[in-house]
């Protein structure tokens, strides 16, 4: 399976380089790389990209990681589904973006896809894939979330009718802040621990997902940086940055994974957005866009 690894790695650093040339070019100014290995030594072991872009024209901030990682122990984040491969070595690698645009009526956008092997001492290697997108407005727009929806749908209907509404309820369950009992967004699809089609169609599952990202994300992007906005509109947009960074840190596998096992915490908490900010009990007004956001876009329910 050595090929097929090196397969996962070429795709997925093609990958980085397509979406950050793509935005990039959108947004005037080049995605900056940073590569980065592990010292020897270290229990970790492994490399990486990491391509930024920060204060941009349309992107406040936008990180786009590729990370290559082998270790001597499954962190707890990865095995709590798994407690056959408790103790297992591992290797793994994935690309994972979140970008934060800086007009507040274009949505952050967050893609991860990943693949995943467990490496136990006696037994045959495990793999799996994982991964998603899901889109994070701050102004709800109907036609954005059906066009991300409809664009994920279609990513993965040849694959089977029942991925898009599968992935579409993981990604509702997943991306949902428990102590706030409220969405990070309007979803989209996730799933994790993913073999049961084989190697090659998950992994082509896989391919399908993270080349979805440029169209589902890009026509929105172009329709809404450039609209006019204020402060008030910004203070809504950092209040529910809040929300995104709250996710991130409390409830996020990804996160966690990356932090449990040694990873590098720069990539890692690229993710968060360069301002933010949190107000004790603050509710919109009745009947405002704000308030809009959370009572017709937030709760869960079917766009396509």
């Amino acid at each position: 399976m050595e090929s097929g690894i090196g397969s996962v790695r070429d795709w997925l650093t093609g990958l980085q380089q397509r979406i950050t040339a793509a935005c990039g070019a959108i947004d005037g100014r080049p995605f900056r790389a940073d590569a980065w290995q592990k010292d020897p030594g270290e229990s970790l072991q492994g490399d990486g990209v990491t391509m930024i872009l920060e204060g941009g024209q349309v992107f406040e901030r936008a990180g786009c990681g590729f990370s290559h990682v082998r270790g001597p122990k499954l962190p707890p984040s990865a095995t709590q589904h798994r407690p056959e491969l408790v103790g297992a070595a591992f290797e793994a690698m994935g690309v994972s973006l979140v970008f934060h645009p800086r007009n507040p009526h274009v949505p952050t956008v967050h893609m991860n896809v990943r693949m995943l092997a467990a490496l136990p001492a006696n037994g045959a290697p495990v793999y799996w894939f994982g991964g998603g997108m899901d889109l994070t407005p701050y102004y709800g727009v109907e036609e954005d979330a059906v066009h991300f929806h409809r664009t994920c749908r279609d990513a993965l209907a040849p694959f089977g009718d029942d991925k898009y509404p599968r992935f579409k309820a993981w990604c509702d369950d997943y991306f949902f802040l428990k102590h706030r009992n409220e969405a990070r967004g309007v979803g989209g699809v996730f799933f994790d621990d993913y073999f049961e089609q084989g190697f090659e169609r998950s992994f082509a599952l896989l391919q399908a997902v993270g080349d979805a990202l440029l169209p589902a994300y890009v026509p929105i992007l172009e329709r809404r940086k450039d609209a006019a906005y204020g402060e008030r509109e910004r203070a809504w947009q950092l209040l529910r940055r809040g929300r995104y960074v709250e996710f991130n840190l409390v409830w996020d596998r990804g996160t966690h994974f990356g932090l449990q096992s040694g990873g590098r915490t720069e990539s890692i908490l690229m993710s968060m957005p360069p301002h933010a900010s949190w107000a004790y009990q603050q509710q919109p007004e009745p009947g405002s866009p704000e308030a809009a956001l959370l009572s017709r876009f937030l709760p869960r329910r079917e766009w396509v």
